[in-house]
Parts: structure tokens; C-alpha cells; sequence
């Protein structure tokens, strides 16, 4: 038997994650607790976050080194390596196949497989907080978030929004962010996928609070606001434990909403289930994802919104058009087309074969995702990716770019083509709705 030099009661562990919740998983639940050692996490999801070191300044005491990530196909040979006791499994929008095939491969080599309970890393505020959750990428929550933000605006009260952390740089230097200005944006050096998230509020008005250690960012926000609004990523749980619970369901996606982890944990704890893109999706989609909300939680109070898309400028019938997409949306999120082929159909373009111009990252990515026909997803997680969505559009003959993605590509990278920029808004589809809904709650617990 392999001989131990530590003590037997402390258990060893491994985080897997995507640069988020494992972080904040660690900070509440391991970072000062004597019982663990946390001797790794591991990477998966996003590109260029792994083989980096979670720093000692926000590891403590106990982690004078700080803590490795490594790339998660690593996981087997950690394991065995550091005779690890348990992995705790902390990222988002993934399929119930897809956790217990991992945790088929943890328990095989001998280690637990451990989902921490929904409630045992939320943070208690001291003001009132609604959270906006999803129970996939790409359902519309920051449309909901921004509506939900101008009704309590609209009320004369202080709202600002938590949102779920990308800490895909410096590490130490996103310990606790704060942007009211897109030059905050700017000069924090934001990846699009960042940008996306933050510009969106921050053009509502809407101060964001985001970063690593959540405990420090709730008091920041806290000292700004009357109202929290918790902007969730992916499908993930909210960090702050919320007083009401607003998720947002799919109908063009219909059985995700209870075939996705931690999708269906938090279509279970909603108080509000939304039941966006009603508009467009079929009548009987929406029955059926009516029917998973009303069998997994018949007490949730069941609406449905509209997902209107807004054309800035014209596109012409038959232009060949560039149609570029939220990247996550299309990725992980499993999404096939969003606003931007809808207003390519809308308008009878022509929407352009990308993949025999896509170069680096941008390839692999359209290779890697095959079901991704004639768009090209926004991707930029690094100052060398965006060069590479720039050339790919720069090689791709068309007539127009369709710009569909929450921040405005223009200012980050250069497009010498014409182009028009594609939006979506929230609205409520049936009385009292959504609004009415927030405005009870709102009523109740700040008058």
C-alpha cells in the first residue's frame, strides 16, 4: 500500500471546472477548511484557461504554492497520481450523460464523484436579490436580465447585477471588477466573451459587478445598490441565494430544459419559469416544455415572452450575407442558428458558406462543431483568436456582415465590409406577465 504523509482524515481533491464556479466552489467550501486539500482543478470548456496556476494570494495560507489547473483529459493520471480521495464536479451546461460518464471514470479509478447541493455555496445578501438562470446557454436570460433591470430602475431604486464569473486572465487582477463604462470594459482588456455579457447592461444603464472571489464582490455591489440582480452563466446555479427565482426555458430547444446539469436543478427551484421565444417557436414545443416545467415543478409560475429581433440598418433580398452568432450559444450551448439567421430569413439573404475561409482556432472550432451551417460563431478568448475572427472575415466573400452578437464587433475588431448589427429585447407575450410578476415582487420587498 502506498504510504501517506499527510493526515488521514484530510480528504485530497480535485476540482473540475471552467474557470467559475470551481473557483467559487473552493473559496466557500475548501479554501479554509481543514478537512481538505485541494491538490489540483482541471480545465475543460473554454479554450487557453488551463496550465496556469490559481495564485496563493487568493488560494491562502494553506496553499502557499497556490494550486495547478490542468487540462481535465489529465484527470485520470492526477487521480492516481495524488491518490485523490474525491472530485467535485463545478462547471455548467452539460448533459446528464455527459456527468455520469465522468463520474463513471472518477468512481472507476477509485476516487467519489461529489455535486455539491445547490444552496451550500450561495452567499446571503443583505438586499433584496433576483436571479436570472437558464436552464441552457443561449435561452435569452440577459434579455430577461436587462428587463427585469429597468422595472426596478423604472421604480426610482438602485439596481445592480452580479454576474456569473469568466475569469479567463489575470487572475488576480479580476479578484473583484466593476464596470459602469465601456471604458471600464476597455481597459480590463475583456474578451468578447466578456464583453458580450458586461456592454449589453452597462448600454442599460446597469452597473456589473463580476470577478473570482464573490464574497468580496457582493459587499462592493452591495454598497451601490437597493436591488441585486444575479445574471447567471450557462445554466448555472446562482452564487447568491436569491428571494426570487426567474429561469429562462427554450422552446426551440424543447427536453433540455430536463435533460441538461444544472439546467434541471434550477427549472426545479424556480419560482418563475419564462418560456422565451414564443414567438417564434411551434405551438407544440411550447406545450411540451410546458408539460416538463408543470412535472418537475408544478408550483413554478409558468410565462411566456417574446424574443423580438431588431435589424440596424438594411440587408437586402439575395445578398450574400456573413452571418456572425454568440459564440457560446453555438458551442457548448448547443444552438444551431440565433438572431442573426433570423434576420438573414427575414430579410431572404443568402447566408455564406464560412468554413473554406475559417483560419486557426476559428476552423477547429467550425470543425469540431459540423452542425454549424453557413455562420461563423464570435469567438475571442484571447488578443490571438480575435485576430483570427478577423481574418476569417476578412477572407469570406459576401455583400454584407450580420453582426448578431451582444457586443458591438466593430469596436473590438476590424471589419472593412459593410455591415448591420442585429439585436433582440424581451416582451412580455400575455398580462399580467413577466412585468407584472417582478412588479408584485418588487412591491413586497422594497414598497
Amino acid at each position: 500500500m502506498q504510504k501517506r504523509d499527510y493526515p488521514l482524515t484530510m480528504k485530497r481533491v480535485v476540482i473540475m471546472g471552467a474557470a467559475g464556479r470551481d473557483f467559487h466552489n473552493f473559496d466557500v467550501c475548501f479554501r479554509d477548511n481543514p478537512a481538505y486539500k485541494v491538490v489540483a482543478f482541471t480545465a475543460a470548456q473554454i479554450p487557453f484557461i488551463e496550465k496556469r496556476t490559481y495564485p496563493p494570494e487568493l488560494s491562502g495560507e494553506s496553499y502557499p504554492g497556490g494550486i495547478p489547473i490542468y487540462p481535465e483529459e489529465e484527470l485520470p493520471g492526477i487521480i492516481k497520481r495524488e491518490s485523490v480521495d474525491e472530485v467535485v464536479f463545478s462547471y455548467s451546461d452539460v448533459s446528464h450523460d455527459y456527468v455520469m460518464r465522468r463520474a463513471s471514470l472518477v468512481t472507476a479509478l477509485g476516487a467519489d464523484f461529489t455535486l455539491l447541493g445547490s444552496e451550500k455555496t450561495m452567499l446571503k445578501s443583505s438586499l433584496p436579490v433576483i436571479s436570472v438562470c437558464a436552464v441552457r446557454t443561449g435561452c435569452g436570460k440577459s434579455g430577461v436580465t436587462r428587463f427585469i433591470a429597468r422595472l426596478v430602475k423604472g421604480r426610482g431604486r438602485k439596481v445592480a447585477a452580479i454576474r456569473h464569473p469568466m475569469p479567463y486572465g489575470d487572475l488576480l487582477k479580476e479578484r473583484v471588477q466593476r464596470f459602469s463604462r465601456i471604458e471600464d470594459v476597455i481597459n480590463a482588456g475583456c474578451t468578447i466573451e466578456e464583453m458580450e455579457e458586461y456592454e449589453p447592461l452597462i448600454n442599460s444603464g446597469v452597473t456589473v459587478f463580476s470577478g473570482v472571489i464573490y464574497r468580496e464582490i457582493l459587499r462592493e455591489a452591495e454598497k451601490e445598490a437597493e436591488v441585486i440582480v444575479w445574471d447567471g452563466g450557462n445554466n448555472d446555479l446562482p452564487f447568491i441565494k436569491p428571494d426570487l427565482e426567474v429561469v429562462v426555458t427554450d422552446p426551440l430547444r424543447p427536453g433540455h430544459e430536463i435533460g441538461y446539469y444544472p439546467g434541471e436543478a434550477n427549472l426545479r427551484r424556480a419560482h418563475i419559469a419564462v418560456i422565451n421565444k414564443a414567438n417564434s417557436a411551434k405551438n407544440e414545443n411550447i406545450d411540451a416544455v410546458m408539460k416538463n416545467i408543470r412535472e418537475v415543478n408544478p408550483g413554478a409560475s409558468i410565462i411566456k415572452t417574446a424574443s423580438n429581433v431588431t435589424v440596424e440598418g438594411e440587408i437586402k433580398a439575395g445578398a450574400r450575407a456573413l452571418v456572425i452568432e454568440d459564440g457560446p450559444t453555438l458551442t457548448h450551448g448547443g444552438m444551431e442558428y440565433g438572431a442573426g439567421m433570423v434576420a438573414a430569413r427575414m430579410s431572404r439573404a443568402m447566408p455564406v458558406d464560412v468554413r473554406p475561409h475559417a483560419v486557426g482556432s476559428i476552423k477547429d472550432t467550425l470543425e469540431k462543431y459540423p452542425r454549424l451551417k453557413n455562420l461563423l460563431p464570435a469567438l475571442g478568448y484571447s488578443k490571438e483568436q480575435m485576430k483570427e475572427l478577423e481574418e476569417t472575415i476578412m477572407r469570406t466573400p459576401c455583400d454584407i456582415v450580420i453582426i448578431a452578437t451582444p457586443v458591438d464587433l466593430r469596436r473590438v475588431i476590424e471589419i472593412a465590409k459593410k455591415t448591420v448589427r442585429v439585436s433582440y429585447e424581451i416582451e412580455d407575450m400575455e398580462e399580467p406577465g413577466l412585468k407584472g410578476a417582478i412588479e408584485d415582487f418588487l412591491r413586497r420587498v422594497i414598497g
